[in-house]
Order: structure tokens, then C-alpha cells, then sequence
């Protein structure tokens, strides 16, 4: 009587570095849409009377931003629960995950044509501005062709092929990211009043440019690298998911470090990127008995067409 042959289980792939890494970018995605829901929570309470399109430009972002969440969470359900344990999840790329790329450049670009304004505004300079706005198109259509080839072409073994396309745009998105930050320290640097409070506030606002510059700018590098030396795996997706909100934190945190309408009568110092200010002489300012800063005179060098001190103090 012969024995039953006992039946082999082949082993199951690991997936490890397919999912895994997948997973910590929905999550870290996830941990930042919060802490962006409530700086954006802080700027409309704070800034009733704002802009209007500054306004409407945070409700943009909340939106982008909201529905690059749904779809990171639908690209992580559709393989670890809807396709488990089906060879599907290991072949075919989620079909949420090909609209990533167009909605972080939904996101990335339009913050960086805004600061390219603003850099505009602050320098009066045409050259600066355009370069930043090349940079940012070119970051876009990157972004867009990413999409594009990821949804013609979804099979997961089909990634190390798009290369050109995604380091085309985190590469510009970088440069461009960079050259915003350079632009705007200069700008700033030279706004310097020698007055010790205002140049004390310029000095904060410089530094809250470069951090977040440093860090819009590190994380387009970080997915770049991670794509072109790991092409087989998806660690690149730890950087990317989250990508948008350190773009759109940014933008706001930087909005919500502007003097408000409870800190404004103790704090008059010159909105440097946000505000119409000019840039003034040694001798600008006198002290008055309150010991708050007063005009007297102007320096030349005023820049903006309408720079007024209502304008100038936040």
C-alpha cells in the first residue's frame, strides 16, 4: 500500500519592499494631512480679513490635498485587501496609484508660481521670477508624464522604465525649490533696516524660508535617488506619498508665522514676503515715548508700487 505523497506549498513571495514601503508613505501621508488640516484650521480662524485669494488658495490645496489622501488610501486597500493573495497585486500597479503624480503637481506648482511672485513683488525683478516659473512648469509636465506613462503602462516590472519622466520633474521641482529659497533669503537679507527689532523679524522669516525650502527641496532629491538606485523595489514611495503635504505645510506654516490681528499693536514689524514693504534707510525709523518704531523717511530703494504702511505691517 503506498503512502500519499505529501503536497509542497511553494513559498510566498516576499513582498516586503513592494508593499511595505508603500504602506509608510500612506501612513506618513496620512500623519501629514492632519497636522496640514489643522494649520489650515489655524490660518482661516486667524485670517478672517486676509486676501480673498489667499483664502481661496488654501481652500485649494485642503481640496488637491484632500482627494491625493483618498487615493493613497485607495491604492494601499486595493492590493492588501481587494487583490490579496491574488497574483494581480503582484503584477499590475494599483489604479489609484497613476493619479499621484498629477495631484503632487496639482499641489507643488501652484505654491511654487505663488512664492515666484512674491519673489517678484519683493525684488521688483523679472528674471528671478521667470526662471522659478520654468523650473515649476517643467516640474509639472514631469508630473504629468509620469501619470501618463504609469497609466499606460501599469505593470509593476514596467517602473525602472520611467526614469526620464519622473527624475525630469522631482529634479526640476528640486532646482526649483532651491533657487525659491536663494531668491527669497537674498531678497530678504537685503530688506534689513539695521533697526534691531525689525531685523529680528526678518531674521525669523529667513530662517522659516530656508527650513522649509531645505525641506521641499530634500524630499524631491530623497524620491529622485530612492527611484534611480532602487529601481526594483518602492522605497521611492516612502518620500513620494507625502511629498505634497510638505509642500502645502510649508505654504501655510509660512502663512500662520505672519503677525495677526491679537499680536499686530505689539509687534509692528514689516511683513517681508507676505506684505508690501519697503526697504528702508539706516535712518528710517525714530523712537517715539511708547518705544514703538515711527517713519520718517524712506530709502530710495522702496520697492512695490503700492507700498504704504498700511500695507507694510501685518
Amino acid at each position: 500500500m503506498s503512502l500519499p505523497v505529501p503536497t509542497v506549498i511553494p513559498a510566498a513571495p516576499d513582498v516586503t519592499l513592494l508593499f511595505g514601503p508603500m504602506l509608510l508613505g500612506v501612513s506618513l501621508n496620512t500623519l501629514l494631512f492632519g497636522v496640514m488640516l489643522v494649520q489650515a484650521t489655524m490660518y482661516y480662524q486667524r485670517y478672517k480679513s486676509d486676501r480673498t485669494w489667499f483664502r481661496y488658495l488654501v481652500l485649494y490645496l485642503v481640496v488637491v490635498e484632500t482627494a491625493n489622501w483618498i487615493c493613497d488610501m485607495g491604492l494601499i486597500y486595493e492590493p492588501l485587501i481587494l487583490r490579496y493573495g491574488t497574483p494581480l497585486a503582484l503584477e499590475f500597479s494599483p489604479v489609484m496609484l497613476r493619479a499621484d503624480g498629477i495631484l503632487t503637481v496639482l499641489v507643488s506648482t501652484p505654491i511654487q508660481l505663488f512664492i515666484a511672485w512674491r519673489v517678484h513683488v519683493v525684488t521688483r525683478s523679472r528674471i528671478l521670477p521667470v526662471i522659478i516659473c520654468i523650473l515649476a512648469v517643467v516640474s509639472f509636465g514631469g508630473g504629468i508624464a509620469t501619470t501618463t506613462v504609469v497609466s499606460l503602462h501599469p505593470k509593476l516590472a514596467s517602473f525602472p522604465d520611467f526614469h526620464p519622466e519622473i527624475i525630469t520633474w522631482l529634479v526640476a521641482s528640486a532646482a526649483c525649490d532651491v533657487f525659491l529659497t536663494v531668491s527669497l533669503v537674498y531678497s530678504l537679507w537685503i530688506r534689513k533696516t539695521h533697526i534691531k527689532s525689525t531685523d529680528s523679524y526678518i531674521n525669523k522669516v529667513i530662517r522659516l524660508t530656508v527650513q522649509t525650502g531645505t525641506i521641499t527641496a530634500a524630499g524631491a532629491l530623497l524620491d529622485m535617488l530612492f527611484t534611480f538606485f532602487f529601481p526594483a523595489t518602492t522605497l521611492s514611495f516612502i518620500i513620494d506619498f507625502p511629498l505634497s503635504k510638505l509642500y502645502s505645510i510649508c505654504l501655510i506654516s509660512t502663512l500662520n508665522a505672519r503677525a495677526w490681528k491679537e499680536t499686530t499693536s505689539a509687534h509692528d514689524a514689516p511683513n517681508a514676503l507676505f506684505e508690501q514693504t519697503p526697504v528702508l534707510s539706516r535712518t528710517s525709523f525714530v523712537l517715539t515715548g511708547t518705544n514703538r518704531a515711527r517713519p520718517t523717511s524712506f530709502s530710495p530703494r522702496a520697492v512695490g508700487d503700492d507700498s504704504t504702511w498700511k500695507d507694510a505691517y501685518v
